[in-house]
């Protein structure tokens, strides 16, 4: 098979989970460029089918609550209506930490005083989330003896944050990582060892893809403090993880499975 073959996913159709975020609409972007076709889906109605509309292959938006099994069912029957099948599953979709008011911030982002109700969230989508995404939709791809599935996990479900990095340059803390994202997000590499050695037989690859910090108008300083904990030098542009998302959904990585692909500037390598 040639190159150019091994990366194509012509007529391939891939749903994208969270995929109004930041770096999801440029997951979908890449996988439409290669030839699929893209379920966009997000919990934003008006911003999956803006979307969808953008994507140069036939592609739709629905709007879907992966922490809940009546919607992504829902999610499965259309699309099989339209298509009659599901090649690639990139569980994308992910909370992190907002607080409401930012002044108290740094008090509640503290363990000792993190809401309850934020962990509990962070579990039912991220962890839940990407469950029952994979129950529902994968087991059509275990049906059928073929498909991909790529989870989003983090350079934070490898190693633990380091906090120094969300602090002032008069050295007060802004901000600490909580808990609930460095857990949940070492949970999805687990799920997705789990899931590869469960479904292989079945021809369903598994993986993870574990990209790090995005650059994305945050405070200066903070760019400096992260990008300085990187080989490169800099934080990822949004663009970077379009290639990793390609290769793992394509037959270009079909001897690969229950594995993690990290993308993270050498964040982790040192």
């Amino acid at each position: 098979m040639s190159i150019e073959n091994l990366f194509s996913l012509k007529n391939k159709v891939a749903v994208v989970t969270g995929a109004a975020g930041l770096i999801g609409k440029h997951h979908c972007h890449a996988l439409s460029e290669v030839g699929a076709n893209i379920i966009v889906c997000d919990i934003d109605k008006n911003k999956c089918e803006q979307l969808a509309g953008e994507l140069n292959t036939k592609s739709f938006g629905i709007q879907t609550d992966i922490t809940k099994p009546g919607s992504v069912i829902n999610l499965k029957e259309k699309i099989l209506s339209e298509f009659g099948k599901i090649d690639i599953l990139v569980n994308n979709a992910a909370i992190n930490d907002m607080f409401e008011n930012p002044s108290m911030a740094a008090e509640l982002s503290m363990f000792e005083n993190y809401p309850l109700d934020m962990w509990k969230k962070s579990i039912d989508v991220n962890i839940t989330g990407t469950f029952l995404c994979s129950q529902i939709l994968g087991s059509e791809m275990a049906k059928a003896g073929k498909g991909s599935i790529i989870n989003i996990a983090s350079t934070y479900g490898i190693v633990a944050p380091d906090q120094s990095i969300y602090k002032q340059r008069d050295g007060s803390q802004s901000f600490y990582k909580s808990a609930a994202y460095p857990v949940t997000k070492g949970a999805v590499i687990s799920f997705t060892k789990f899931l590869a050695a469960y479904w292989g037989k079945k021809g369903v690859r598994v993986n993870a893809l574990s990209p790090g910090g995005v650059e994305n108008n945050q405070d200066e300083y903070f760019i400096e403090n992260y990008s300085a904990k990187t080989i490169l030098g800099r934080m990822a542009k949004p663009t970077d993880y379009k290639g990793a998302i390609i290769f793992l959904a394509s037959d270009a990585s079909e001897y690969m499975t229950g594995a993690n692909l990290i993308v993270d500037g050498g964040w982790t390598a040192w």
